[in-house]
């Protein structure tokens, strides 16, 4: 194993690939337990990094200016890292580590090809497709680091702890048996279940288990979770549903995942926010697939796709519409199955 005293990690975004960095995080701070190791993340990220105990100190990235990355470079070649570890790959982070002065750069190997071949030609040359967290971690492989095995995990502090056990109180939780967390959006339309179906299993469950459902979502997505919210709560006639979107902050939302029971998500970051807390997880995939390696990462999950569709995957990131314009790989996926997904995964003990 190589003696390094100072490592960096670079991933700018977004919230599901830094959050799935953790068990390589894990790993170097158990290899190199005197070590300072630093992560580089976009701003609006950092907090899902600040009070983890295996970092030293975040670097954030906090616009794409140009001044912004020479300040950072400067910075990094200062610090004089023993090891760049970029799980990036972009243009960015190589000019940041072109001229980090590191004495050792491992890069994430992002299956370029494969992925291309997958999704433009629909040839599968993955064989057993590894998950991401486990992309990250053959970066380092080379100086004697191995998995551990463990999940992801997000460190939150007290004061967040309390301040959502706080937001929570007004909504009864204990009297009902199930919570489900509900993540019905994604930044590109392929990656989204359709509205109306969220809407239908929200009804169903809470009718069928008496569960309380808390909707999850961005600033952005507030109207469109609090219409869901709504309509949910007119097809019940009760208060089944409430909407937190836009209302709790990335670590706010883990704290408030703690509460649930169940969590019901598109292929988004609130997925892996589920999977780093260790909560039940049926997650529904639409135009991605499980080669990409963005499936629940080592938590009890059932994944909804429709196979066997010629087309899919059309995209490895999602796209703004379906190019084939009938949407089979969400449409197909009905409400019952998702519903019986979920039921059989309450069942677990």
């Amino acid at each position: 194993m190589r003696s390094l005293t100072k490592i960096l990690l670079i991933r700018f975004s977004s919230m599901g690939d830094v959050i799935l960095a953790s068990p390589l995080i894990r790993a170097l701070r158990a290899a190199y337990p005197e070590a300072q190791i630093d992560f580089l993340a976009k701003k609006e990220y950092a907090e899902l990094l600040r009070f983890s105990p295996h970092l030293s100190s975040i670097l954030e990235l906090k616009s794409t200016d140009s001044e912004e990355l020479k300040t950072l470079k400067g910075r990094i070649r200062l610090k004089r890292y023993d090891a760049i570890i970029d799980l990036h790959n972009s243009l960015r982070s190589r000019y940041l580590r072109y001229f980090s002065g590191a004495r050792y750069v491992r890069v994430v190997d992002k299956r370029l090809l494969q992925r291309f071949l997958l999704v433009k030609f629909k040839w599968n040359l993955y064989g057993d497709p590894a998950p991401v967290a486990e992309r990250y971690l053959e970066t380092v492989r080379k100086f004697g680091i191995r998995d551990d095995g463990g999940g992801l995990e997000i460190f939150i502090p007290e004061d967040t702890v309390q301040s959502v056990r706080s937001l929570l109180s007004r909504y009864k939780l204990e009297r009902h048996s199930t919570i489900l967390a509900m993540a019905p959006t994604a930044r590109h339309f392929t990656k989204r279940w359709l509205p109306e179906r969220f809407i239908e299993f929200g009804a169903q469950f809470a009718n069928e288990t008496g569960a309380k459902i808390l909707v999850l979502g961005s600033k952005e997505e507030a109207g469109l979770c609090s219409d869901i919210a709504q309509m949910i709560n007119a097809r019940t006639g009760s208060n089944s549903a409430e909407s937190l979107a836009g209302r709790v902050s990335l670590l706010e939302t883990a704290s408030v995942l703690d509460h649930c029971t169940l969590v019901l998500s598109n292929d988004t970051g609130i997925m892996h926010l589920a999977a780093a807390r260790g909560k039940r997880v049926v997650a529904i995939f639409g135009s991605t697939v499980r080669e990409f390696g963005f499936f629940p990462f080592r938590t009890s999950s059932v994944v909804m796709e429709k196979a066997g569709l010629p087309c899919r995957p059309c995209s490895h990131i999602g796209r703004p519409r379906c190019p084939k314009g009938h949407f089979r790989c969400m449409k197909d996926i009905q409400v019952g199955e998702v519903l019986a997904a979920a039921k059989t995964l309450l069942a677990q003990t």
